[in-house]
């Protein structure tokens, strides 16, 4: 058995309605990660982020986001 903490930080719906789901995961060493879980229908996809992995993904969509007109 794990001794595990999962938070939910956050949700929100994509497009074709697909959910994106961020959980933290702090495992019983000590070690955080972030679950990114895309579900889609029956289907769903986990990636696990370490901390720096995750700051070159938002910086990665914050610049894709500047640069691409439209949205909402």
């Amino acid at each position: 058995m794990h001794d595990d903490r999962i938070v939910e930080v956050g949700r929100l719906e994509a497009a074709w309605g697909a959910e994106l789901t961020l959980q933290e995961i702090v495992r019983a060493e000590g070690a955080a990660l972030l679950r990114l879980r895309i579900r889609q229908g029956r289907r769903f996809t986990d990636v696990e982020l370490a901390p720096s992995a995750a700051r070159e993904l938002a910086g990665l969509l914050q610049e894709w986001a500047e640069r691409t007109p439209g949205g909402e």
